[in-house]
């Protein structure tokens, strides 16, 4: 069945109606699908590709491989604009690439590299253009090695372990340099050296409506960075995941301990519960932080409560959300990358960060003594190909030599051309209680997807 604006009833046809329609649609057969969009380097076998198989070869623990090898990649530039109002207005090209290489094994198991040759961290080539006094060119060329972790279920990779698969066994695992998050980004949003394990599908006698439990532990050991996006070569962190699905929600309870001996360990958790309600899908967070010492920048005691709904509105395909949220004291992250900013970018697009040059949030996304909102509608249209997001946010900062409201407007316009390129238009008009002028931004990007 497909999706029709169109309902036929006995008593009223309307083309106005988001009803499913009654009427079957013909298959498409394979000329008439689109094109498979193709990575920029395939060998060994398509990606989603079809045909046969490969045999592939036996391991010496029994496992059988059939390798193959997928370049793929994320390449941004942009031209950006902002003046915060602090009387310094700035414009800036940068420019990001991050290629990836996936050799997969099989369907469960495989080895990624990934390199960033035009970022290092926080920094971007391109030029800063404005202002004059700062005209200059950011050359951030490098090699470095940004990914580069083997994941895969210890029952595949050793299926001798259990021959029948009738013991519950499948382990999943990870090792080695990885972007990690958890919590939507807020509890932990980084790319760090780490192992974990996973254990998927554990049922509990006696709780039928417990469909599925999850169990994750993970250990990092390096390029762990911590609230304010600096890294701590000390730092190891250790975590503790469990997701549990049930009939009507899914709920996840996260508790990580960072130690460190730079600075003071700190201790965070968060529990959220994701749902529908009515024809709403929404999400609840709560999210606490605990120095175990000295408190700093980095570590302190706070708390966190977010909460976001969306819904389509009848007789279109549109999305509506509000989200809002309250922080309390200084709650802190365990672990947050050098150009994610901070923990609030899932709010809307006003606090999101663009993780690319040095365009701000419109509205600050760090978490201490503050409360804020955001109401926005992402239209779409052309078949989807274009889409449109107004949005209004408003925050209000508690912290002494603060205290003020600020109220902002961001728009963000894409449109897809062909099958890998995306133009995306954006900015954003904030008034700040404390300041003469409002702050500004604009900015014009260009992705291809490689």
């Amino acid at each position: 069945m497909a999706l029709s604006l169109v309902c036929i009833s006995p008593v009223l046809w309307s083309a106005e109606s988001s009803e499913l329609s009654r009427e079957p649609t013909p298959y498409l057969d394979d000329d008439e699908l689109p094109a498979r969009t193709a990575p920029i380097v395939e060998l060994g076998g398509d990606f989603l590709g079809t045909g046969n198989i490969s045999p592939g070869f036996e391991i010496p623990t029994g496992a059988v491989w059939q390798p193959r090898f997928w370049l793929y990649g994320n390449f941004r530039s942009t031209v950006q604009s902002h003046d915060i109002g602090r009387k310094k207005h700035i414009v800036e090209w940068a420019n990001r690439l991050d290629l990836f290489g996936n050799l997969q094994l099989t369907g469960t198991e495989r080895l990624l590299v990934g390199i960033t040759p035009l970022h290092d961290d926080s920094e971007f080539s391109g030029k800063i253009l404005s202002p004059n006094g700062e005209k200059r060119t950011e050359n951030e060329l490098n090699l470095n090695i940004s990914t580069l972790f083997f994941e895969g279920d210890l029952a595949e990779l050793f299926p001798r372990w259990d021959v029948e698969d009738s013991t519950p066994n499948d382990i999943g695992f990870t090792v080695g340099r990885q972007n990690v998050q958890f919590q939507a980004g807020m509890l932990i949003n980084d790319t760090i050296d780490a192992v974990g394990f996973a254990k998927n599908n554990i049922r509990i006698p006696g709780f039928a409506r417990l469909v599925n439990l999850r169990a994750s532990v993970l250990f990092g050991w390096n390029g762990i960075h911590r609230d304010d996006n600096n890294d701590d070569d000390d730092a190891q962190l250790y975590g503790l995941f469990l997701q549990a699905d049930t009939f009507r929600r899914t709920m996840n309870l996260d508790i990580v301990f960072v130690d460190s001996e730079e600075d003071s360990d700190v201790l965070v958790g968060a529990l959220d519960s994701i749902q529908t309600i009515g024809k709403m899908s929404a999400t609840f967070r709560v999210a606490a932080s605990h120095a175990t010492g000295d408190e700093t920048r980095t570590a302190a005691d706070g708390q966190l409560v977010f909460a976001q709904l969306a819904w389509v509105p009848k007789y279109s395909h549109d999305n509506v959300y509000l989200a809002a949220f309250s922080a309390f004291d200084d709650f802190v992250s365990a672990s947050r990358g050098p150009a994610v900013g901070g923990a609030l970018g899932d709010t809307g697009i006003l606090f999101a960060g663009r993780g690319i040059g040095s365009y701000p949030a419109a509205l600050s996304n760090r978490t201490s003594d503050a409360y804020g909102i955001a109401v926005g509608r992402q239209f779409f249209f052309s078949n989807d190909r274009r889409q449109l997001i107004l949005e209004a946010g408003a925050r209000h900062d508690d912290t002494p030599g603060l205290n003020d409201d600020s109220y902002g407007a961001a728009f963000r316009l894409q449109q897809a051309v062909g099958s890998r390129t995306i133009l995306q238009l954006g900015g954003f008009l904030v008034d700040r209680g404390n300041r003469d002028s409002p702050s500004t931004g604009l900015r014009f990007e260009v992705q291809v997807k490689l």
